[in-house]
């Protein structure tokens, strides 16, 4: 993990020089596993997130906004019980763990003095954020339970004393010198970077592995040389903060990782680089639990429609002998003097082939020679109409999965209030059936649109889901404002709000469409861009279809830094 006990140690260092010593104003919990706290230090408002995610748990500031549910959880209230209005007296960590303490110090309802603590543990998906009673060491809540049937070293519960998690017993890397890395690490033995972080606190195998990466030739000189100058930079706070990409992966550290090559890019503090890192994984992995059902439902139908032309077009095929009918009819018709009832077949001049080759036509003894002419006219009319019916419900299913697909690409990059819009679309549209609380009415709410700038200052609008899509398209947008739109792909309803936007406005506008489309791992994605006056959106057409004309194409390529920078 990224977020080791270094990684820790310098978060810690940063929060320490931006907030300890502010006041806690606000505190929201916008999903289940995740604390907002806004501080107000130095003269400014600071965004703090605390996350005891299991797979994305941390501590940082944050620019991004979140949304805050109407009615808060019992923990958050606990925590503005206890907190808001308190000072945030101190920022620690405990030893090299990944367990960050704030101190908090306020009055309480009656006016004493009241010494809280503010606990979080980063333990993946033991991850915990705690409540103390400083005075006491009582816990008052945790967001998450732990009862000593789960863990029989401490109970996680309200009353019960606060216990730190076990110790690891492991030197600190801070401290070391080079004949102590030479003490620990057994060269006979193999496995370097795992007896590194086998042996030292706060030491996670990524930096393990590029301490031996940088000792290039591993030996008994190279790999302690190389473990304390990298300790040498970090016990200094002589920090990088890097993200990499390589192999279409992405990892962070607060100094470049050049075992990995790929990719790099620096950022000017540890939160500005989680907040780029972590940018959308955490909401796609929440959008992922909860519209699950969503996607399996999409899936199926999808599915379902694929199969079905397979069989509307084995059914085209054999209604292609319509023109076969009409043949026999015609030629039983002119050689009605040589029929008589009671045949079961007859040969005829095929007077339509050139070389005049011989038909031979099936008869139904029982019928007359005009009853056999008119049913093969009958069945030449019912295989016409059947062709003309089949190619429409080809042309249907065609849409269905055109439908179905851009509502897939939609909840990849939904955020939690999108699916919620999404499976309104899905009940309207009669595709699922959503089960209304009694004696609650539905608010009939405008779509939220996101919002985004470019880089001189044009305001852009994004549409995530087809409600959005066409309220933006239909409501919002002005006829004389441009509107984007990846090339027959499936994407959001991208519009710039000026009549007359700059180069540089369409290409960003062109790269957020591109970004919020099925293409977004693609390079050179064709982004088509017309006036909102020629958008249509066709009668009893699909959510968010629309077809529009006198289109300009723009190639570009997806980039998520582009997209954080130009948001809202």
């Amino acid at each position: 993990m990224s977020f080791d006990g270094l990684f820790t140690r310098a978060m810690v260092h940063e929060l320490i020089s931006t907030i300890k010593g502010g006041r806690i104003n606000k505190i929201h919990q916008p999903y289940k596993n995740e604390i907002i706290m806004i501080i107000r230090a130095n003269g400014k408002n600071h965004k703090v997130l605390l996350s005891a995610h299991p797979s994305y748990a941390r501590v940082q500031l944050s620019s991004h906004s979140y949304d805050n549910p109407s009615e808060p959880p019992m923990f958050c209230m606990l925590l503005r019980k206890h907190l808001e209005g308190y000072i945030l007296e101190d920022v620690k960590q405990i030893e090299l763990d990944r367990i960050i303490v704030f101190d908090i110090k306020g009055r309480n309802e009656i006016g004493d003095i009241s010494n809280k603590q503010l606990i979080i543990e980063i333990m993946g998906r033991h991850s915990n954020i705690i409540v103390v009673d400083k005075e006491r060491n009582m816990i008052l809540d945790s967001i998450k339970h732990v009862s000593y049937a789960v863990n029989s070293h401490r109970a996680i519960l309200p009353g019960q004393e606060y216990i730190l998690p076990p110790e690891q017993h492991k030197s600190n890397p801070l401290e070391a010198s080079q004949e102590d890395v030479l003490k620990k690490i057994d060269f006979n033995s193999g496995k370097l970077d795992k007896q590194i972080v086998e042996s030292f606190s706060g030491v996670s195998p990524l930096l393990a592995k590029e301490i031996i990466h940088r000792a290039g030739l591993a030996n008994r000189q190279t790999v302690p040389a190389a473990f304390t100058s990298l300790m040498d930079r970090i016990r200094s706070h002589s920090y990088r903060p890097t993200l990499t990409i390589y192999d279409q992966k992405e990892a962070f550290y607060m100094l470049p990782i050049e075992r990995l090559g790929g990719d790099s890019k620096e950022f000017d503090s540890l939160s500005e680089l989680l907040d780029r890192f972590y940018f959308g994984k955490a909401e796609r992995d929440r959008v992922k639990q909860q519209g699950h059902d969503l996607e399996r439902l999409m899936k199926n139908e999808r599915d379902k429609n694929v199969l079905k032309i397979e069989k509307l077009k084995q059914t085209l095929k054999e209604a292609e002998n319509a023109d076969h009918y009409q043949l026999f009819g015609e030629l039983l018709t002119a050689n009605m003097f040589a029929l008589q009832k009671g045949m079961a077949e007859i040969e005829v001049v095929n007077y339509y082939d050139e070389n005049g080759a011989m038909a031979t036509i099936p008869l139904d003894p029982l019928k007359t020679p005009s009853e056999n002419a008119q049913l093969y006219f009958s069945k030449y009319q019912k295989a016409k109409k059947a062709v003309i019916a089949v190619q429409e419900q080809i042309e249907k299913a065609h849409l269905e999965i055109e439908y179905f697909e851009g509502l897939i690409q939609q909840i990849e990059s939904a955020s939690t209030k999108d699916i919620e819009e999404i499976r309104e679309e899905l009940s309207e549209e009669g595709y699922l059936r959503i089960k209304q609380k009694k004696g609650v009415k539905k608010k009939n709410l405008k779509p939220t649109l996101e919002k985004y700038c470019s880089t001189d200052g044009t305001e852009i609008l994004v549409g995530k889901n087809n409600k959005q899509n066409d309220y933006l398209t239909n409501k919002v947008a002005a006829r004389d404002e441009l509107w984007l739109h990846t090339k027959d792909i499936p994407g959001s309803h991208v519009v710039i709000r000026s009549k007359e936007p700059s180069e540089e406005a369409i290409l960003e506008a062109a790269v957020l469409a591109a970004y919020f489309s099925k293409a977004k791992e693609s390079s050179s994605v064709p982004v088509d861009y017309t006036l909102v006056r020629h958008v249509k959106k066709p009668s009893g057409a699909k959510p968010g279809f629309v077809i529009y004309d006198h289109q300009q194409t723009v190639y570009v390529t997806p980039d998520a830094d582009k997209v954080l920078s130009l948001k809202v």
